[in-house]
């Protein structure tokens, strides 16, 4: 719950809020595989086609109304001249079932134009401000962002497991990152000290068919 609305975590990385029927996603970071190919990192060119996949997939199984974006969808301002046809057939699709809003991020500020939906800044649903970065101050009574792409490591059964997760304390919440090519931040390392000065926060690690909580004192800083 932030601010009275119910929110539900998915294993995929998105976000579910029932009463909105909307489906919150963050940092896609589509063709991130093709910006690298430019400066000679030759990755498998599939990342666009698998990240669009998995957010296909979610919307069948829990039927969104609309798709909400939280900023860095694209991985540059040029991502959208190297989409393949049929991934920007498949972005279409998606946003011609889905009421679609592309929040713009630090990676693009500008969003291609001939892939549907509206483009905002920073947007409130039900009371919660959701925009890219997390503010340096909250001052909204809650606010959902990404950007940090955040990762936890916990030990169980003595084995050091690390995972992309959902952190939370209440108030405000950072999401995982969606995208296939995304890297992960720990969440006790120091980019989130001052999002949760308390150290009062929970840790949302994604497994392969559930969400599992963990409080901030049992989180391991990466070896």
């Amino acid at each position: 719950m932030l601010s009275g609305l119910a929110f539900q975590p998915d294993p995929s990385g998105a976000l579910y809020c029932p009463d909105y029927r909307a489906l919150l996603v963050a940092d896609l970071h589509l063709e991130k595989g093709s910006s690298y190919a430019r400066f000679g990192q030759h990755l498998p060119p599939y990342d666009t086609r698998a990240t669009l996949a998995s957010l296909a997939a979610v919307c069948v199984r829990l039927r969104p109304e609309r798709i909400i974006s939280l900023g860095d969808s694209f991985h540059d301002g040029e991502a959208g001249s190297r989409l393949a046809a049929d991934d920007l057939d498949r972005i279409r699709r998606l946003t011609e079932h889905h009421e679609t809003i592309w929040l713009t991020g630090n990676h693009d500020r500008t969003l291609p134009r001939d892939i549907g939906g509206i483009v905002a800044d920073e947007i409130v649903l039900g009371g919660v401000s959701l925009r890219h970065e997390p503010s340096p101050t909250l001052s909204a009574d809650a606010e959902i962002a990404g950007h940090l792409h955040p990762v936890a490591a916990v030990v169980r059964r003595g084995t050091r497991l690390r995972a992309r997760c959902f952190a939370t304390d209440g108030r405000r919440l950072i999401m995982p990152a969606f995208g296939a090519y995304t890297g992960g931040l720990n969440v006790r390392s120091a980019a989130f000290s001052g999002l949760f000065p308390t150290a009062r926060f929970a840790a949302w690690m994604l497994g392969r068919s559930a969400v599992y909580p963990f409080p901030a004192r049992v989180l391991l800083p990466d070896a």
